[in-house]
């Protein structure tokens, strides 16, 4: 198999692919942002997403176990959450990453920094993603996305 920088994914360079992926990430991470007043823009996340993407918190230990979200389920409580005041000056962004190509899917583990003011205490935390991705005939989406924080 030829290296990452010299393989393709359907014809297209990696390099190319890796650029879509990296702005896919970055939309989702931002549809969360609701600094200085802002607004989140969470219809963002059915934009990257395939309709039937499935998302994943696996946050509260192994006596909890993964708390498995179809996009509705998912964005609801966080919408709510940050346009009532919950959550406020709120944002997360990706600080290492690690993307595969392979053909017509791809992964990427990320690693992000979030913070923000929640119930009125300020607070910052990390953790990991893990993101699968598919090539559809309208470009490149998200179907599976799990977290864990650290």
């Amino acid at each position: 198999m030829a290296p990452a920088a010299e393989a393709s994914a359907g014809g297209v360079p990696v390099s190319e692919v890796k650029a879509e992926l990296d702005r896919l990430t970055h939309t989702l991470f931002g549809a969360f942002t609701n600094t200085g007043g802002g607004r989140p823009d969470l219809g963002a996340v059915r934009e990257v997403f395939i309709p039937q993407g499935t998302i994943i918190a696996n946050t509260g230990g192994t006596d909890a176990g993964p708390v498995v979200y179809d996009l509705d389920s998912f964005i609801a409580p966080r919408e709510k959450m940050l346009t009532d005041g919950t959550l406020t000056e709120f944002s997360e962004w990706e600080v290492a990453e690690r993307t595969e190509v392979f053909g017509s899917i791809a992964h990427r583990f990320s690693e992000y920094r979030k913070s923000g003011v929640r119930d009125g205490e300020r607070f910052e935390g990390s953790g990991r993603k893990t993101i699968q991705f598919v090539r559809t005939p309208t470009g490149w989406r998200m179907s599976s996305m799990a977290w864990e924080d650290v």
